[in-house]
């Protein structure tokens, strides 16, 4: 069973996040994924989170 997150993320927190992680130049995350990779598909890439 799964367990509902106790605070609830809309996409607005997602994009602000987004926003800040590129404005900072973010590097690759543990899934040593790019961030110029990650928006190659960033729409879908965005909603996962």
């Amino acid at each position: 069973m799964k367990e509902a997150k106790s605070i609830p993320v809309t996409i607005e927190m997602v994009w602000a996040a987004y926003k800040k992680v590129k404005a900072k130049r973010g590097s690759a995350g543990i899934d040593g994924i790019s961030l110029e990779q990650f928006e190659l598909n960033l729409d879908d890439n965005l909603y996962k989170i």
